[in-house]
């Protein structure tokens, strides 16, 4: 028997939580599946921040997709989503980083976020634009390492929902502790 109620649609908190899964993931998921298909070309993309050596970009671009698309997947289906939100914030915060560095140095490239990364014109330099995504996905993920809880989630099917201090749920869990006694 679940102890807890589940997420409820008429709470607003667990519709923000699915936001917050969906949109990072989406954009993981597809970013780890277009760079999957060119490791090559993606680590020359790592390579053009000129903060790592060729043999770190290279194996970066092996394992980055891979986590990218794993992250994802997590984020979308709402699977151990706290670890997997707490990871994409971890790889967000470097990206900031490594966007921020090339900024500051004047190197002009495409972030490669998505693949076809490298040298741009200093005109075509998206860091702004790019700077504002991350760090709302990280804002994104920072309400789902704090509350990871969500509708639709697979995390509610398999291991139940933490209390909810509502009214709704303390009448449940008065309910439920009733039925126990």
């Amino acid at each position: 028997m679940n102890r807890y109620p589940a997420p409820s649609v008429r709470h607003w908190p667990d519709w923000v939580g699915l936001v917050a899964r969906l949109i990072p993931g989406l954009v993981f998921l597809y970013a780890g599946i277009v760079k999957i298909g060119d490791v090559e070309g993606f680590a020359l993309d790592i390579r053009a921040y000129q903060l790592l050596s060729w043999d770190l970009s290279r194996i970066l671009s092996y394992i980055l997709p891979v986590v990218e698309i794993a992250v994802g997947v997590m984020l979308i289906v709402g699977l151990l989503t706290r670890w997997a939100a707490l990871v994409t914030a971890l790889l967000l915060i470097a990206f900031v980083g490594g966007i921020i560095w090339v900024w500051s140095q004047g190197i002009s490239i495409d972030c490669g976020c998505f693949g076809q990364g490298g040298e741009v014109r200093p005109e075509n330099t998206q860091y702004p634009q790019k700077l504002a995504e991350n760090l709302a996905m990280t804002a994104l993920c920072g309400w789902l390492v704090a509350r990871p809880r969500s509708i639709f989630s697979l995390d509610q099917a398999l291991f139940g929902s933490p209390i909810r201090f509502s009214e709704e749920s303390r009448d449940d869990i008065a309910e439920v502790a009733e039925t126990e006694e």
